[in-house]
This record gives C-alpha cells, structure tokens and sequence, in this order.
C-alpha cells in the first residue's frame, strides 16, 4: 500500500508539473525585452514562435522556440526523475503540451505547441528530432505557412513512434498532441481552405515555390 501512495504521488506531481512547465510562456517574456509589446495583443494573439516572430523579430522568435523545447523536455525529464514508466514519461510531455496551449498563466490561452513537442520528441527519442525538424523546415520553406509545418510535424510524430515500436510514446505523447495541436490550428486550416492564410515574414515581398494561399505580391 505505501508504495501505491507513493506512486500516485509521484504520477500527481509529474502530471502538475508538466502542466506547470508548459503553461510557462517564454514568447510574452522574450517579446517583451526584443520590443516592450504584448504578444497576445498583436497577431494571431498565440505566444508561439511564428507570432512572437511576425511582431517582434526572428531571435525573438527563435529563443522563444528554444524555450519552448526546453519546457518540455523538462516535463518529461521531471517525470523520468520521479521514477515513472514511459507511459507516464510520454503522458508528462502531452500535459506539457495541453499548459502550452491552455496556459494556467494566459487565461488558458496559448499557441499550437510544435515547438514543445519537438522538445518532448528529442528527449523520448532523439532520432526523430532532427526527421521532425527537416519536415518542418520543408513545409515551410515550400509553402510559407507556419501553420502547414505544424501540421506536417503533428501528423509525423505517431508515425515516427510508430515505426520506432514505442506504443507508449504513440499512444501517450504523440497522438493526443497531433490533435490538440491541430485543433489548435483550426482558424489556420479554414484560412488555408479559403486560400487567406498568413505567410511567414520570409515570404512577405516574395511567394514561396508553392503558393495555398494569396501572396500580396501577386504572381
């Protein structure tokens, strides 16, 4: 019995701290030194990488997305720490991506979580952080949403765990996080689908090799 108590206790502190960790909102912070604005009052409002880039610069942006890795990574070395299985592990890093997206500190508001999932991704297995990386960066330099790079690194984290074997972080981690990030994106895709999403700043003056959406710049 002692060792069940301690067991769900150390489940309930790995879940509260994933949570924790993830409803931290580096993109307010780092958008607020970069430029003195609020990142949730600009833009898309979400405190993500891609918003915090488009109204504050891109090293804001990229250490927003280093952090965001960071956190959560940290949820699931919290929980590896407390001694848990994988299942737990994997679990721990899904509840990191739920804080990001519903943060505790932002009124339950957020972004889409890819960058935590990347971060949660390299530490349950670091192969396929870099296959992730390349998918992204490919959707996004082909296409110029950010919003499709999401997607596309949403749909390939199951299939990566998948083929690996691991159920626990198929089942745990990456599915429940490929639905919450594309439920997230649900604002995107219907711009997607009428052909009005935003680009990426790279792609402000000049469109993309292939074009879902109307570029200002015409053909």
């Amino acid at each position: 019995m002692p060792h069940t108590s301690s067991q769900i206790l150390m489940v309930f502190l790995a879940a509260a701290g994933a949570y924790l960790l993830g409803s931290i909102p580096p993109g307010l912070f780092w958008s607020r030194i970069a430029r003195g604005i609020d990142v949730r009052k600009v833009g898309s409002g979400r405190t993500g990488g891609t918003n915090v880039w488009r109204s504050a610069g891109f090293l804001p942006a990229l250490m927003t997305a280093i952090s965001d890795g960071l956190k959560g990574a940290a949820a699931v070395w919290l929980a590896r720490a407390l001694g848990l299985s994988p299942w737990w592990m994997a679990a721990a890093g899904a509840l990191a991506v739920v804080g990001h997206n519903y943060s505790l500190f932002l009124s339950f508001r957020g972004g889409a979580g890819t960058a935590t999932s990347l971060g949660i991704a390299a530490v349950l297995w670091l192969p396929s952080l870099p296959a992730l990386l390349v998918a992204g960066i490919m959707a996004a330099g082909l296409v110029g949403h950010a919003s499709v790079a999401s997607i596309s690194v949403a749909l390939l984290l199951p299939t990566l765990f998948l083929i690996r074997g691991d159920v626990a972080a198929a089942v745990a981690f990456a599915l429940p996080t490929m639905a919450l990030t594309i439920w997230a994106l649900r604002p995107n895709i219907i711009r997607l689908w009428k052909g009005k999403e935003r680009f990426l700043p790279i792609f402000r003056d000049k469109p993309p090799l292939i074009r879902l959406s109307e570029h200002p710049a015409g053909e």
